[in-house]
């Protein structure tokens, strides 16, 4: 097992040309995903405070759920995260830094 990895143990699925669990919930996460920043859109150009508090709730619903099929995903092992180095982290610290700088 590769040490950068975090990752469970991953639940096989059948292959071939059908579409399996791992499939429906790839598809179902780009669709929340979708959804969610097209929601993001929507509340920065509300209209009015009730729309955007309608607006506001499907996007608090569609997030939360986006999170538990990302979650179900990752306890699946059908996700996993690399577990970054300290210098990678440094690296990127000071990128990020230099960027802000230069903003000022």
């Amino acid at each position: 097992m590769n040490n950068n990895k975090i990752s469970n143990p991953k639940k096989e699925v059948p292959t071939g040309l059908a579409l399996n669990d791992q499939d429906y919930m790839t598809i179902l996460l780009c669709h929340f995903k979708e959804l969610e920043k097209n929601l993001t859109v929507a509340l920065t150009e509300a209209s009015n405070q009730k729309l955007y508090k309608e607006l506001k709730k499907m996007f608090d619903s569609i997030a939360n759920t986006q999170r538990l099929a990302y979650e179900l995903m990752f306890n699946y092992g059908w996700y996993s995260l690399e577990k970054a180095k300290d210098t990678k982290i440094k690296t990127l610290e000071n990128e990020l830094q230099t960027q802000i700088d230069n903003l000022n």
